[in-house]
């Protein structure tokens, strides 16, 4: 768009540019640069205008873009030109992802980059590879507490290592992802140090203060996030001689983005890592980016303004990387990360969908799918070009952020039901074999996460230990169950490593100093390969799971109506421990996939005049994912306990 202040200003910019930039060839850079440059500069003046080196600033902005296009390789431009003709191509079917820290899985990058026919023989096709940059040993937060954004952990390998596992990978058509830590550094980085030593520079890059009162008067808004291990938002660091930030833990420093420098500097990040190889960029806390007195400092709307503005910049310089928001908020403030008044995704295209992961588990808690068809039909409509993450498990906690509302309406009171899947999921409800662990007990507000692999709160542990092979088949078809949900529902599938062969509680975190104290580390398993190896043993749990995704996965692939075109019904049914919905195909409407979901163990039934339109025109179904025919009687569909169907017409 062409606006005259805008339109001056990059004039002016373009006029002073280094000359080690203006000599390159920049056809594509311009003709982005000048597409988006009037929405750039005017996020840009919205959230730094006042300052007296705007102009300087805006300056720095277009020489940093322009000086990471000059070093993109140019088989990633020539990518960049592809997805820009195939703009939706992350819509599609075809993409199942896998979540895995590269030690646990593989031990190294290289060990990693030997393992890449393992998600080429699942069906897998985009790895989500946790942060692996340098951390101080000790105060790491899992990777999520860098120290050096440029330099890979020792123990797992090189930056060379990551240009070749991003090499090969694209070869095997696999995405690589990787995390950008956008709301905070380790206070061992390099910028921390020097605000330590005084440097005023640098202090501004953080939010730091030389008494309480400033942070007393955030403290009476803010939330604590770790109120057990990290109470309070701000940390006393002694050789500075001030308070600094600190929302997560006392050593991860919070970045102060009011200051456009900081601004730039993460930009520079973002495009040195997509030039690395990287497909997608999951930039992390997202929701916590803008700080402001009086306010939870989560989700502020210039929190978003920032997100557009790293979008729109990196479209200038590496348009085929799309970026995921981690935001682990509300349906309400989720939606707002893929963009607000708009038609496409302009922040992230990209978000995780917590809400339906937690209902999936309060399905499974209690058997039923009333607070699971409640949700979903508050779940906000995305965006075009927009899609969801869908996860059974990841590597945080469960966190369980229904709305109250959501809940009373299921004739459920809040803060029992809430401390009924607390107990359900730890083992101490009577009739549950789930193994999880707590996290983040707030003792002032009540709030409890739960911990824990998938197997192990399936019952997997307790059904492998007492050698009860029904309760084995039961634990195995609800891990089939939940991943057919993520797999249908609409968005990218996304694996957790080790679900994939029942990977049970991993306990040996507790012999860590570093760790005892985070239950989380009890979901984030180092792979035994020789059990990994029985997935080819017909009999074992490791087959019956691995088999069993690897055919869901193809079938997925090959059914147009799951590609994410806000392509979904929810069809609400009598029977409360059913779960139905239907995916359509937008130009073809006779392709309808009807999805059924059993949340019980013992069989139910679906009378077929329930479904409208879904059966009016039936005649036979059949189950695509198991190739069978389910059981029909008197008009009544049968579905078996814990089990799914994915159901086109014969």
């Amino acid at each position: 768009m062409y606006e005259q202040i805008s339109h001056t200003l990059l004039n002016d910019i373009l006029n002073r540019i280094k000359p080690e930039i203006s000599e390159q060839d920049l056809r594509h850079f311009y003709t982005r640069l000048g597409a988006n440059f009037y929405g750039i500069h005017l996020l840009f003046q919205r959230l730094y205008g006042d300052r007296d080196d705007f102009d300087q600033q805006a300056q720095k902005l277009v020489e940093t873009m322009a000086t990471q296009y000059i070093n993109r390789p140019d088989r990633l431009r020539q990518l960049d030109l592809a997805r820009e003709k195939d703009y939706n191509w992350f819509l599609h079917q075809q993409w199942t992802g896998m979540a895995l820290y590269c030690k646990g899985f593989a031990g190294t990058l290289k060990g990693l980059q030997e393992r890449l026919h393992y998600f080429q023989e699942l069906g897998v096709n985009m790895v989500h590879v946790m942060p692996i940059l340098l951390c101080p040993e000790g105060s790491s937060d899992g990777g999520y507490a860098v120290s050096d954004f440029r330099e890979i952990n020792p123990e797992v390998g090189t930056l060379e290592d990551v240009g070749q596992l991003a090499k090969e990978m694209k070869e095997r058509d696999i995405l690589l992802v990787l995390d950008v830590v956008v709301n905070h550094t380790s206070n061992k980085h390099y910028w921390a140090n020097c605000a330590r030593a005084g440097d005023k520079k640098y202090q501004d890059y953080y939010y730091t203060f030389e008494n309480r009162n400033v942070p007393d008067m955030f403290e009476q808004s803010m939330p604590e996030i770790f109120p057990e291990t990290s109470p309070g938002n701000f940390t006393w660091d002694e050789e500075m001689g001030r308070w600094v930030m600190t929302v997560f833990n006392d050593f991860q420093w919070d970045l102060n983005y009011s200051n456009p420098a900081v601004f730039i500097e993460m930009l520079n990040i973002i495009l040195f890592w997509a030039n690395q190889g990287a497909d997608i960029l999951r930039l992390d806390a997202v929701a916590f980016l803008w700080k402001k007195i009086g306010s939870t400092c989560q989700n502020e709307r210039e929190a978003h303004l920032i997100l557009q503005l790293l979008k729109d910049c990196c479209q200038v310089t590496a348009p085929g990387v799309v970026f995921i928001a981690e935001a682990i908020v509300a349906p309400v403030e989720v939606i707002k990360y893929f963009g607000e008044d708009a038609v496409i995704a302009k922040e992230c295209e990209i978000a995780y969908n917590a809400t339906f992961m937690a209902l999936l588990w309060d399905a499974v808690a209690t058997k039923n799918a009333r607070l699971l068809n409640q949700g979903i039909k508050n779940l906000p409509v995305k965006l075009e070009r927009a899609t969801w993450l869908n996860y059974v498990r990841c590597h945080d906690d469960i966190g369980l952020g229904f709305d109250d509302r959501d809940i009373l309406l299921c004739d459920y009171q809040p803060a029992h039901h809430r401390q009924f899947l607390v107990d359900y999921f730890t083992g101490k409800f009577e009739d549950s074999y789930a193994r999880g662990l707590p996290f983040g007990q707030n003792a002032k507000t009540g709030d409890t996460r739960i911990s824990g692999s998938l197997a192990s709160l399936a019952g997997l542990d307790y059904a492998l230990e007492t050698g009860d092979k029904e309760m084995i088949d039961d634990s195995v078809k609800l891990i089939l169950l939940l991943h057919g949900m993520i797999m249908s529902f609409g968005g990218i599938p996304l694996l957790y490593y080790g679900d994939e062969i029942g990977t049970l509680n991993d306990d040996t975190y507790r012999d860590d100093p570093y760790k005892k104290g985070d239950t989380r580390w009890v979901h984030r398993p180092s792979i035994d390969w020789d059990k990994a190896d029985q997935r080819n043993i017909p009999g074992t749990v490791e087959y019956e799971i691995f088999s069993a995704l690897k055919r869901m996965i193809a079938v997925r692939k090959e059914m147009d109506a799951f590609a994410d075109f806000n392509n979904r019904e929810l069809i609400e049914v009598e029977n409360p421990h059913l779960f139905v919905f239907g995916r359509y195909h937008l130009q073809k409407p006779n392709e309808k996939v009807l999805v059924v979901a059993n949340f019980s163990n013992r069989p139910k039934s679906l009378n077929i005049g329930e479904l409208g339109s879904w059966g009016a025109q039936y005649r036979q179904f059949v189950d695509v994912y198991s190739g069978e025919c389910p059981d029909v009687f008197k008009n009544n569909l049968v579905i078996p306990g814990f089990t799914f169907y994915w159901l086109c017409e014969r």
